[in-house]
């Protein structure tokens, strides 16, 4: 039985309930425009993001840079935030956004890919935390963490504070720890990393910084697809959160402004540090050697935690989707825990093709997803369809297309078109 407009859970053939794919109700929906902005703000903020920052350097020049991640956050930040407004507006998860695209049967093939997916990014997220807590330790202890010891106990640190987050309440960790406390120690440590990069920027004169040139090895088209990559990877999760908003408008906004404003700064700082520093060097070495580098660099460690949560959370919304039986809490621990194991054992290596991969699945994905509802063509109930054939051979041929493009023109860029591409065909063969 679906989820009615009204919210009504679905139920499975069992009889229990299946919250991932039922509509909240709406005195569950206690996200205001600030939180939404809060939680996508912190989630926006990473290591990993000025590290991808660092990537559009020395490949572009600085004023090309700037202007990559300006125009690539606005179209990615936009992307996530009208997702936000489908899972604000419907009440559903985004694994009930992909069966309402694609149908009950076949929406559980990008179910189980975004459930993949979600547990490398918290692996990635755990290894980084390690490797920040080791360097932490060398330096200002002197401290070398290496060997097995070294490399299991800060991951178990990590990954026993990921299950204890876990263990509480959502909607308190948004409204309470990340909105009240979490936020203002983040924005203090990125305004005391962007004055310390940025007195030595001005000190080598504003003209020259700007005016430095790449060497051409990316285009911006293609600097482009490597700013949106990072919202375009969160929109499998934006609706698990947005649906507690109690308005579209709100979600809408407020996940734009909050994940565009982090983006942007975070892109824009690792370009300013891997501009000022030697060839080669490490961002969270450089980080380290600047004054007060130390305390800024624990706190956004300590935010990292935030995004590997995002990710595990919806994660378990998503299997919980698939098997309801067992709840998104039992099945968010058992999720960390497999992280935590998997950091342990996997070389997590290779960034930048792994995140193009996983655009090249998720970008035609969300373009018929807001081909088909993000034009007022949605409701709050599951559908009874098993295969929307159509929208799955254009999910399937836009795959092909970004790949394509990818190979044969990167200088193109592959997420424009392809969202282009599929959101035009999906739209013109959305059901009646």
């Amino acid at each position: 039985m679906a989820s009615s407009p009204t919210g009504t859970p679905a139920a499975t053939s069992a009889g229990s309930t299946n919250e991932a794919l039922s509509s909240l109700p709406a005195s569950a929906r206690v996200f205001s425009w600030h939180e939404h902005a809060s939680l996508w703000f912190s989630l926006g903020v990473g290591l990993l993001v000025m590290q991808m920052g660092a990537y559009l350097v020395p490949a572009l020049g600085t004023h090309d840079a700037l202007l990559a991640i300006v125009l690539g956050t606005a179209i990615g930040a936009g992307l996530l935030a009208w997702t936000a407004k489908l899972g604000a507006d419907t009440g559903l998860t985004s694994a009930g956004l992909m069966h309402q695209a694609y149908g009950s049967t076949f929406a559980r093939l990008p179910v189980l890919l975004n459930i993949a997916q979600l547990i490398g990014w918290t692996t990635f997220e755990l290894v980084i935390m390690r490797d920040g807590t080791q360097a932490i330790a060398q330096q200002s202890m002197g401290l070398a963490l290496d060997g097995f010891w070294g490399t299991l106990l800060p991951t178990l640190l990590w990954g026993g504070v990921l299950a204890l987050l876990l263990s509480g309440s959502m909607t308190h960790l948004v409204r309470k720890i990340i909105g009240r406390y979490g936020l203002p120690l983040v924005i203090a440590s990125l305004l005391w990393l962007t004055w310390q990069f940025g007195s030595r920027v001005l000190a080598g004169g504003m003209g020259t910084f700007m005016s430095r040139t790449g060497d051409g090895s990316m285009g911006m088209l293609s600097a482009m697809d490597l700013v949106i990559a990072m919202p375009i990877s969160w929109l499998p999760l934006v609706a698990d959160y947005a649906r507690f908003g109690k308005s579209g408008r709100g979600a809408f906004g407020g996940t734009w402004v909050g994940y565009a404003v982090a983006n942007v700064w975070c892109y824009a700082l690792g370009v300013m540090v891997a501009s000022l520093s030697e060839p080669g060097a490490a961002l969270v070495g450089t980080l380290l050697l600047a004054q007060g580098g130390l305390i800024a660099l624990s706190l956004i460690l300590v935010d990292e935690i935030d995004n590997a949560y995002g990710d595990v959370y919806s994660g378990a919304v998503s299997t919980h989707s698939l098997l309801p039986k067992i709840s998104v809490g039992t099945w968010g621990l058992a999720l960390a825990a497999l992280c935590t194991v998997l950091a342990l054992v996997l070389p997590m290596h290779d960034l930048e093709p792994f995140l193009l991969m996983l655009s090249s699945v998720f970008v035609p994905l969300y373009g018929v997803i807001l081909g088909r509802l993000g034009w007022g063509a949605h409701s709050a109930s599951v559908p009874t369809i098993k295969v929307d054939i159509p929208a799955a051979a254009i999910w399937l041929i836009g795959i092909v297309a970004f790949q394509s493009l990818s190979r044969l023109a990167p200088q193109w860029g592959a997420t424009l078109p392809t969202l282009l591409l599929t959101g035009v065909a999906a739209f013109a063969t959305r059901r009646k």
